[in-house]
């Protein structure tokens, strides 16, 4: 993993398994409305944004109830205003997702491996990782209710 990816990591008072859930069927309560799930190894899904901002389609690499990891398979980011080459800069990167029971709950470690900030789309991205990882995600699980994209 590069030291200069996106990487925070959040605490929640949720259980792990609450965790697992969101992080492989529950997207569409912290991430945005037109998700795909994983239930194995190897199944793809693709998670919209709206025609006017894009997609990106994830596979599952890894699973494991401590160890999330997803790779970026197909991209079409659009924002308008950018040189075309943002729209696919997503393309071979990986979502990772470490999950380690706490004495108060959970603990996720999470790192988008590959966005880095030579990226065109490093600010925007991690603006939006701060928003639906830290922000939303954190208020689902310890709420019940997110903030996904709508």
């Amino acid at each position: 993993m590069s030291q200069n990816s996106y990487e925070r990591t959040i605490q929640t008072t949720a259980t792990s398994a609450d965790v697992y859930a969101a992080l492989t069927t529950g997207y569409t309560q912290w991430w945005t409305s037109e998700a795909g799930m994983f239930q194995n190894p190897g199944d793809v899904a693709k998670f919209g944004f709206s025609e006017r901002n894009g997609y990106w389609t994830f596979k599952a690499i890894s699973l494991d109830p401590h160890r999330i990891e997803l790779e970026c398979v197909e991209a079409l980011h659009i924002h308008e205003g950018m040189p075309k080459e943002i729209e696919t800069e997503w393309l071979g990167t990986r979502a990772i997702w470490d999950i380690k029971e706490t004495e108060d709950g959970t603990e996720i470690h999470f790192v988008h491996d590959g966005l880095t900030p030579d990226l065109l789309c490093f600010d925007i991205c991690e603006a939006g990782w701060d928003m639906f990882f830290v922000d939303s995600l954190k208020a689902y699980l310890d709420t019940g209710t997110g903030k996904p994209h709508v």
